[in-house]
């Protein structure tokens, strides 16, 4: 159910309480279908913008997208970003026709101070197994990955693995991935990895990214995210 705090305090309160719900383990099998999520918000109109785009897997062939617009629930807060997107990204999930069987979400899983990023935060409310990939670290030390795509190195935090710094093309900067729910550290891994064409970030993620750019007005869209993936 869709919570919506009315303050830091609480917010903060229900990240404390639901943390423990988070659980990692292997996929039963390989995902059929994977899916990317991803919201902008616009300052000046106060709304979030968000937008699913479904793959097929592992042959990447874009098979369903749906995007909506929706009023900014809650102001941006350092570490509380799940509760400005997740509404709107858990109403999109709900227009789906074939609803993904891992969703990559353009944020953190577990690499988090609470340890519910917006993947994790998201995999609670759906009930779905979910990956965080994000532009930044949030949190955690490791290594850097070699030069070449495919290259990755662990991620810790607090004295345990929470991700992966992945390099997804060869002379690019990493990607952070992080498990949200339902899934293992290699499934996290290895899901992201089968994602990447072309470009940096996995296609369902970058198709996601897209679409929530053409909903909030073209290249705007990324001015009202204050922090790369939270």
């Amino acid at each position: 159910m869709l919570y919506y705090p009315k303050n830091y305090q609480e917010a903060v309160a229900w990240q404390e309480a639901r943390r423990g719900e988070v659980r990692l383990a292997p996929l039963p099998r390989p995902p059929r279908w994977v899916g990317g999520a991803d919201a902008s918000y616009d300052r000046a109109e106060r709304r979030v913008f968000g937008a699913i785009a479904v793959y097929s897997y592992p042959d990447l062939t874009l098979v369903e997208e749906a995007a909506l617009a929706g009023p900014c629930p809650f102001p941006y807060i350092p570490g509380l970003l799940s509760f400005r997107e997740a509404p709107i990204i858990v109403e999109i999930w709900k227009k789906l026709s074939r609803r993904p069987e891992v969703l990559l979400v353009d944020g953190q899983g577990i690499a988090h101070p609470r340890g519910l990023g917006l993947a994790s935060h998201l995999g609670l409310l759906l009930a779905a197994p979910t990956i965080g990939v994000a532009k930044s670290r949030l949190v955690g030390e490791g290594g850097e990955p070699g030069p070449a795509a495919g290259s990755a190195s662990p991620l810790f935090y607090l004295g345990r693995p929470v991700g992966w710094i992945v390099r997804t093309r060869t002379g690019v900067r990493p990607v952070y991935v992080s498990p949200g729910h339902r899934v293992s550290l290699t499934d996290a891994r290895d899901i992201a990895q089968g994602c990447v064409g072309k470009f940096r970030l996995p296609e369902p993620l970058r198709r996601a990214d897209r679409l929530s750019r053409r909903q909030r007005g073209g290249s705007q869209a990324q001015e009202g995210r204050e922090m790369g993936g939270e």
